[in-house]
């Protein structure tokens, strides 16, 4: 874990190296495209091989698809009280999203000219689901419910079962979510089968949704024959805290982000000396008693940071630097905090807004960019399900008022064609 100070003269050598992430992770890039060209070649029968050799599970071409008898039994295993919370989630973010939907718009302006927009929603989209060393139903609500909301037709869901071992409570948010298919099958090979389709599996027009290293190259690779969400980077989260925090609540949402992924990265960035000394110290003693100890230890130490920043216009300007997934303030004024950040996936204002609870049943999405890239990105929402058709109808009296000066720029671009095409019709209105 590394301790930074913005008044120290190292700082921003040492700010640079904790945000450069270029060099982590495996090469997997050449993995990948071999895994993808495997899948175009030999469909079926590619993702029977790799299912078997990366989940430790034997398969058919037939057995690639979980049945819908298969589903609702395992949808039924889930205990009463999971449920009712799985419920609540799903009910929460379909009612969040519902009030992004963008509205058609049209009207005719001063020249005569009816211009504006509609929103169709895509045909199909293939959800990812991680299914390794955790299982995420949350992904799922996150993922589908918003395509719905949408109007997507069909949804596809790809979810590893390691060692053929199936996650109820997954089965029954796809019941929630109004999923149309599910497969047991993971990695890169499921984004493959996605993006090209197999014998059994019909391709999509869109893949989203988190995964491992391996998914997020593969997305990397099949974007432009697809389309896809954005290229998720391990997990992280900045906690922006004042004197009037709780350094136990500070060291347990610290935790709740080490605690996804050995590279996830959690940073606490204080204005208080005393509170980032208790907060770590806290964090010490979390640790102990974690039962994913091991990972959120491996994340902290070799991710982990605190800053010591010297007021909190300081820390915004560098919480804009950072531009991280999730932006925790847990400071005395957080809508005044919040007003001076620019860049961050998501915002989580005050003590009593832990980022968990975003994770789960807020209402916003938790698929969000990460690696810096909500300086230019944003998460995951009924948009990303949709496309935007633009609309233009012009009467002759409009093609008239406009059409001289389409013409001249025409000209000016050597596009005589495009001069003709619209000459022709204003001759036909001076006869």
């Amino acid at each position: 874990m590394r301790a930074l100070d913005t008044r120290e003269p190292g700082f921003e050598a040492a700010l640079a190296a904790l945000l450069s992430r270029e060099e982590e992770g495996r090469d997997v890039e050449a993995a990948v495209r071999a895994i993808i060209s495997d899948v175009r070649a030999r469909g079926d029968a590619a993702l029977v091989d790799l299912t078997a050799r990366f989940d430790r599970l034997s398969l058919t071409p037939a057995t690639l698809r979980v049945a819908e008898a298969e589903r609702d039994a395992l949808a039924a295993r889930a205990p009463p009280e999971d449920r009712a919370a799985l419920e609540m989630a799903a009910a929460r973010i379909r009612a969040f999203h519902l009030r992004q939907m963008p509205r058609d718009e049209s009207w005719t302006d001063e020249a005569g000219a009816t211009v504006g927009w509609r929103w169709t929603p895509l045909d199909s989209a293939g959800l990812y689901v991680p299914g390794g060393t955790a299982a995420y139903p949350s992904s799922v609500l996150m993922n589908a419910i918003p395509a719905k909301v949408a109007g997507v037709k069909r949804l596809v869901v790809t979810v590893p079962t390691p060692d053929g071992q199936a996650n109820p409570l997954v089965m029954l948010a796809c019941r929630l979510a109004g999923v149309d298919e599910v497969w047991r099958v993971g990695g890169a090979q499921a984004v493959a089968a996605l993006a090209y389709g197999t014998q059994s599996l019909r391709p999509v027009d869109k893949i989203t949704g988190p995964g491992n290293a391996w998914v997020a190259e593969a997305k990397r690779q099949v974007f432009g024959r697809v389309g896809i969400d954005l290229i998720a980077g391990p997990s992280e989260v900045l906690v922006i805290a004042d004197g009037t925090a709780d350094p136990d609540w500070v060291a347990l949402d610290l935790l709740s982000q080490a605690e996804h992924d050995p590279s996830a990265q959690a940073i606490l960035l204080t204005t208080d000396e005393s509170l980032r000394d208790a907060a770590l110290a806290a964090v010490a003693r979390h640790l102990a008693d974690l039962p994913r100890r091991a990972v959120a230890q491996a994340s902290w130490q070799a991710h982990g940071a605190a800053i010591l920043a010297r007021d909190l216009p300081e820390a915004a300007a560098l919480a804009d630097r950072i531009a991280a997934e999730h932006v925790e303030l847990m400071v005395a004024d957080p809508a005044a905090l919040a007003a001076r950040i620019r860049h961050a996936g998501a915002l989580f204002l005050g003590p009593w807004t832990p980022e968990a609870a975003g994770d789960y049943l807020t209402g916003p999405n938790h698929v969000l960019p990460t690696s810096r890239s909500a300086r230019f990105s944003s998460g995951l929402s009924v948009l990303d399900f949709l496309k935007r058709t633009t609309l233009q109808c012009l009467t002759p009296g409009a093609l008239a008022a406009i059409g001289p000066s389409a013409a001249r720029l025409a000209d000016a671009e050597g596009l005589g064609a495009h001069a003709l095409s619209l000459r022709a019709r204003l001759a036909r209105l001076n006869r």
